[in-house]
Formats: C-alpha cells, sequence, structure tokens
C-alpha cells in the first residue's frame, strides 16, 4: 500500500509541477512577445512517424515479453 501510494505522489507531483515551471505570467505590451523576438519553431512533423513506430515496436517487445513471462 506504500509503495503505491508513494508511486502515486511521486507521478502526480511530476505531472503537476511540469505545468508550475513553464507557467508564463503574461505581458503588459502590444507586441505580444515575452523576450522579444523569438525564432521560427521547429516543426515537429517529420519525425512522428518514426516516433509512432518505435512506440508500436516497443509496445510489441513489451507484450512478447510479458507473454513469455506468463508462459513459463
Amino acid at each position: 500500500m506504500k509503495n503505491t501510494l508513494l508511486k502515486f505522489y511521486i507521478t502526480s507531483f511530476c505531472l503537476l509541477t511540469n505545468f508550475i515551471m513553464f507557467a508564463a505570467p503574461g505581458d503588459d505590451s502590444d507586441s505580444g512577445n515575452l523576450e522579444g523576438n523569438d525564432a521560427p519553431a521547429a516543426p515537429i512533423n517529420g519525425k512522428l512517424i518514426l516516433l509512432a513506430i518505435a512506440g508500436i515496436v516497443y509496445a510489441f517487445y513489451t507484450f512478447r515479453k510479458y507473454r513469455k513471462h506468463q508462459t513459463v
């Protein structure tokens, strides 16, 4: 029980502090930028397919490992 509760606290701490650490206070100027001119955002669309394939391969690997462990 204590181990499960500890894992829950650690997970919730990590997830909730992410919002707090990156919260922006706002901007009073009309420019809309907090720190001046920003560089253009980097595109992430090019690597999403590779990330999805890696996730599927990892899922199959994990399920196969779990099944082998169940049958032994």
